[in-house]
């Protein structure tokens, strides 16, 4: 993602949906950039800015509890969004890619990391298992819809990756994990979360397997009078 995103130091890079930090201390750490990660979770901004603390990246990033729609103190260069696109909602996908290109100066990048419904699956069902106990009102786009969007709101598309073989291996990775640590997952959760995230992990295996779900990469660039960079 780093490197789609042509980081250099120097460079303001804002992550939404930040979650523990990892992007944003990756970032500041291994590319020289400054960066802002935001998450609506009070939990994971608190373990976020203590992870900055640690790592003596505070002078470098920084973590805010805040919603994408209030962040004003752009410009950023880059912006990364990673696994938090599912939660936006269909009947704001438009509004969600404006205010991205808002943030971004002639020139600068946008990486929208999601996973996406292939075509012809229809959407998740309402009250279904997913939306009920895992990811509550979680919809997925097609590929297309997302790039059309992306587009629609000025932006202009420069590349697509589906990851969808690569993250059936990492959720094959986290059951073996949960298996081999079951009574530790059930002391930490309760027995009732440790069955739904076991079988939603490896339901969620076959649907990546089987070309039923997708993860896509879409690299966008607001474009500076036809001059992409």
């Amino acid at each position: 993602i780093c490197r789609k995103l042509g980081l250099v130091p120097g460079m303001r890079l804002l992550d939404v949906g930040c979650g523990w930090g990892g992007m944003a201390m990756h970032a500041a750490r291994h590319h020289g950039v400054r960066a802002v990660g935001v998450t609506l979770s009070r939990q994971q901004a608190e373990l976020a800015r203590r992870r900055v603390a640690d790592a003596g990246l505070s002078d470098r990033v920084e973590i805010r509890m805040a919603d994408y729609r209030d962040v004003a103190d752009g410009p950023y260069q880059a912006i990364s969004s990673i696994g938090m696109f599912e939660h936006v909602g269909s009947a704001h996908l438009g509004e969600y890619f404006t205010r991205m290109r808002r943030l971004l100066p002639p020139g600068g990048r946008l990486l929208n990391h999601g996973i996406s419904r292939a075509a012809g699956e229809r959407p998740m069902a309402r009250g279904g298992f997913i939306q009920r106990y895992v990811f509550p009102d979680g919809e997925l786009e097609e590929v297309g819809r997302v790039v059309s969007a992306v587009q629609g709101a000025g932006l202009e598309v420069r590349h697509t990756e589906n990851l969808r073989e690569h993250y059936a291996l990492t959720l094959r990775a986290w059951v073996h994990n949960i298996e081999a640590r079951y009574d530790e997952a059930v002391a930490l959760a309760g027995p009732g979360r440790a069955r739904v995230w076991r079988l939603y992990l490896a339901g969620s295996a076959l649907g990546f397997e089987r070309g039923e779900l997708e993860i896509h990469q879409t690299l966008a660039v607001r474009a500076d009078h036809g001059r992409s960079g």
